[in-house]
């Protein structure tokens, strides 16, 4: 052999090394989770496994407290959320949340030494703003956390700030326009498994709504505008969630159809109440502390820290392996009134259900459709199942109360998950239309109940 081909040998067995390098060694687990022959498995790595184990353990729950004795809003000031809990209760509750996110620190990492009524430190104002949200999430989001609910320790398992977040990415630089916009790809990501795609899916689809579909449902492209970066955005948030649980592509999809909801499994319809679980949080919970926290707290855009199926999630197919912690404090499963001088919201009228007309009504700051709302949802979609040519228009409205950026964000959002909800019971896209956000009155009160809809035209 000469001296040419025994080099050439030794770099083509190099390759094949450094190839090899970036697999899984083996042995691997798998668990058959669907019907034999279809690929319904689940792969597991046991030496991964071994190192999330220990990192998912919930921690023991605080001793339990009485509720006999003073409301805490009796002893304390300035208590907005929990202020109806006993002393004891809230007090209990505090060392639970100081264990949770500030374990070295203690109390002073949110509160003023010398006045815990002070609300000084940003930290205990955003502090407050995550209880509101955890209780949110508890209350209003079963369709996703079911009745295991999440707690603080959720996300920061210890840490001031959760392990998992992510900021809008910075821009490409201007001076790099002349080969074109590489729009966040080869930037290898974690996030992303380090693959090529867009290192930045998250603010088009869980901060925005862009329709995150992609494959048509006829034989030729008839009416079907995503693109090819679309679809690379797409695969990029879906390498996301997959990394995010440890589970690969088939924990939700069939591969034989991945659009086809029917041969989906059930975590398909869990994780599609996740993802706008996650923009209602960014868009209604994080995004308006982008203010209150310091810069060195922002991203490089100036954006706000926002959440993502990682940030509770961190490699386990359920947070914390579904340990129901929530249970233990009950005062974060319901939402609290922000104070006790706050007027109670106005009921909900009615979803209307007429021939060639539907409204469905939302909770204040909500783009969840609860109870007699998501009856008519279903009404909805029967009628548009039994006219196959029948075609929507949905529209968005909001009061005049409040923010205006907001409310338009808040009036797409629910709009979104009027259409989305027809798409996933097999509407066609092509016989689904979205209208601007509308505007009403505000009525004397400040919030009209009837202003939070979002009305169907049905032709």
């Amino acid at each position: 052999m000469s001296a040419f081909a025994r080099i050439s040998s030794m770099l083509a067995a190099l390759a094949g090394v450094a190839l090899l390098a970036g697999c899984e060694r083996p042995p691997m687990d798998s668990v058959q989770f669907g019907y034999r022959g279809t690929g319904m498995v689940q792969v597991y790595n046991p030496r991964t496994m071994a190192e999330q184990i220990p990192l998912n353990q919930p921690p023991a729950a605080q001793p339990a407290a009485s509720d006999e004795g003073p409301k805490a809003k009796e002893v304390f000031k300035n208590l907005q959320v929990l202020g109806d809990l006993s002393v004891g209760a809230f007090t209990r509750q505090m060392l639970a949340i100081t264990a949770w996110v500030a374990p070295n620190e203690g109390c002073v990492y949110c509160h003023n030494a010398e006045n815990l009524a002070d609300d000084g430190k940003y930290q205990k104002v955003v502090a407050r703003r995550m209880i509101q949200m955890t209780q949110k999430i508890n209350a209003d989001w079963k369709p996703h956390v079911a009745a295991t609910g999440v707690t603080c320790y959720t996300c920061h398992r210890g840490n001031n700030i959760p392990a998992e977040i992510w900021f809008t990415a910075e821009p490409q630089n201007k001076r790099a326009d002349f080969i074109g916009n590489l729009n966040g790809q080869n930037y290898p990501a974690t996030t992303v498994g380090l693959a090529s795609l867009p290192n930045d899916p998250y603010t088009p689809y869980l901060q925005k709504a862009l329709d995150i579909r992609i494959a048509g449902n006829t034989p030729l492209p008839t009416g079907n505008r995503n693109s090819i970066q679309h679809t690379e955005q797409t695969y990029g948030l879906m390498m996301h969630m997959s990394k995010s649980l440890g589970v690969n592509c088939t924990y939700c999809h069939n591969s034989r159809s991945f659009g086809n909801w029917q041969e989906s499994s059930p975590q398909r319809t869990t994780a599609w109440h996740g993802i706008r679980m996650v923009r209602e949080l960014n868009n209604a919970y994080m995004q308006p502390l982008t203010d209150t926290f310091p810069a060195a707290r922002k991203g490089p855009t100036g954006d706000v820290a926002k959440v993502y199926c990682a940030t509770c999630h961190q490699g386990a197919y359920k947070p914390v392996y579904g340990a129901p912690m929530a249970k233990d404090y009950p005062e974060l499963l319901k939402v609290a009134m922000v104070s006790a001088a706050a007027p109670a919201p106005l009921p909900l009228p009615p979803p209307v259900a007429e021939a060639q007309r539907s409204v469905l009504y939302f909770d204040v700051g909500s783009a969840v459709l609860q109870d007699a709302q998501a009856k008519g949802l279903a009404g909805l979609i029967t009628t548009m199942t039994k006219a196959p040519a029948s075609k929507a228009t949905i529209s968005g409205f909001h009061s005049a109360a409040g923010t205006l950026a907001q409310n338009q964000e808040l009036a797409k959002q629910r709009a979104f998950t009027v259409r989305d909800s027809l798409l996933a019971a097999g509407i066609a896209e092509s016989r689904v239309t979205l209208a601007k956000p509308q505007q009403t009155g505000a009525n004397v009160a400040g919030e009209d109940p009837t202003a939070r809809r979002v009305e169907v035209t049905i032709k």
